[in-house]
């Protein structure tokens, strides 16, 4: 019988010559669980992490006491993964002993759409992705893989961080006005706002309400581009989940993480470092280091200063740095022992650079990221033209905009 990454790899390399359905017919000579191939034709049926076999274990409970977010439930004797629960964690996945849970992939549907829908599909990359593929990659180079693969383009996500930082930055400078107040962030990662929502609900009126980089990057592209198809690819599962949350399922059609897009470049045989550069540089420092624990506080503290130089109150952050410390600071501030006043939590050790399914040891990933903030050209994103311009094609009128009533960058939560 066929195992699921065997399967997943015949048809992964169909999909990207547009065979899907060819070697589908092929393969029913074979062998396969039906579970197996209806998970990789329609992901979007199933939840984050998907259970490839009945449990094994004798002790029913290790993977579910791994879940925060109760997502692993016992029905009939069985166990299931409650889709609506499911934030792709990942945690089931590191406690499963005889390996029988896996991270959803979306490969087969992605390729669909670039060769068989009308209109673009874009690529959005994740702050994370510098050098993922390998030194010799460079952003210029792994644009040109994006087109080659048939990508109408390749857009990195910090110029959205560069936005969702502005966006920050205002609310900070508007609603922090003694030493009592405080916010809750980083809009960027979806465990730490899911953590929120399960753990300390009182204090979703601290979180500004602002999409992730990701949708924001989702949203403008369909704005400018109505008929188009956006495609997410990043470090993180969790992404996986966020993208089908209804209030912006809307921004993001799917969504693919960096071992994903490795995978794709060995089917293809397409190596980006052999490509010419096609170079276009758009986003600030502040945006790329996003990335790395840290980044977020550090990119809305220096943009409050430059919003507001004489201000009383500076920005006083407390970073968490991965689940167990997200817990920690969150049982600091139910506690009354909290002095910070803007709160960064990143699921993930490390940050984004840690992600689980990153290729880079996080180490590594988190001095990439230092080296390519330090390369840009602009420090935060009032120095950035290309912010300015963007908000004005978009109908933003001025920047204070931005936190005046709903837009396409805010959330209700």
């Amino acid at each position: 019988m066929l195992t699921f990454e065997k399967l997943y790899q015949r048809l992964g390399a169909a999909a990207v010559k547009n065979r899907t359905h060819e070697e589908v017919k092929e393969i029913k000579k074979h062998e396969f669980d039906p579970h197996h191939l209806d998970c990789l034709l329609n992901p979007r049926k199933y939840p984050p992490v998907i259970k490839l076999a009945d449990c094994r274990c004798k002790d029913t409970e290790n993977c579910a006491v791994a879940c925060f977010f109760g997502a692993l439930e016992q029905k009939d004797g069985k166990k299931t993964i409650n889709k609506d629960l499911c934030t792709g964690c990942c945690e089931c996945i590191s406690q499963c002993r005889h390996k029988t849970l896996i991270e959803n992939k979306e490969v087969i549907p992605v390729f669909d759409a670039i060769y068989n829908y009308d209109g673009p599909v874009y690529a959005m990359i994740a702050p994370a992705f510098i050098s993922q593929f390998s030194y010799e990659v460079t952003p210029g180079k792994l644009r040109h893989a994006f087109k080659k693969l048939g990508f109408a383009g390749m857009l990195e996500v910090a110029l959205f961080a560069d936005i969702l930082t502005l966006k920050e930055a205002l609310e900070f400078d508007r609603r922090i006005k003694s030493n009592e107040d405080f916010l809750l962030t980083s809009c960027c990662c979806p465990l730490w706002i899911a953590m929120i929502r399960k753990v300390c609900k009182q204090y979703m009126p601290n979180v500004p309400g602002s999409v992730s980089p990701m949708v924001a990057c989702g949203r403008t592209i369909k704005y400018l581009e109505p008929t188009a198809k956006t495609v997410f690819i990043g470090p993180c599962i969790a992404k996986k989940a966020e993208a089908r949350e209804p209030d912006i399922a809307d921004a993001v059609d799917y969504v693919l993480t960096f071992q994903e897009m490795k995978q794709i470049f060995e089917f293809t045989g397409i190596n980006p470092a052999e490509l010419q550069e096609d170079e276009r540089d758009h986003s600030s420092r502040t945006g790329r280091i996003y990335a790395r624990t840290g980044g977020v506080s550090e990119a809305v503290a220096e943009t409050v200063k430059r919003l507001n130089p004489g201000r009383a109150i500076e920005v006083k952050a407390r970073q968490a740095d991965g689940v167990p410390d997200c817990r920690r600071m969150l049982e600091e501030l139910t506690k009354g022992e909290m002095t910070a006043n803007f709160l960064e939590g990143m699921g993930c050790k490390g940050g984004c650079v840690g992600g689980p399914r990153t290729i880079l040891d996080r180490h590594e990933g988190r001095e990439n990221v230092q080296q390519y903030g330090k390369q840009a050209v602009f420090n935060t994103p009032l120095d950035n033209p290309y912010v300015m311009e963007l908000l004005k094609r978009l109908g933003f009128k001025t920047v204070e905009s931005l936190i005046d009533g709903e837009n396409m960058f805010s959330r209700k939560f």
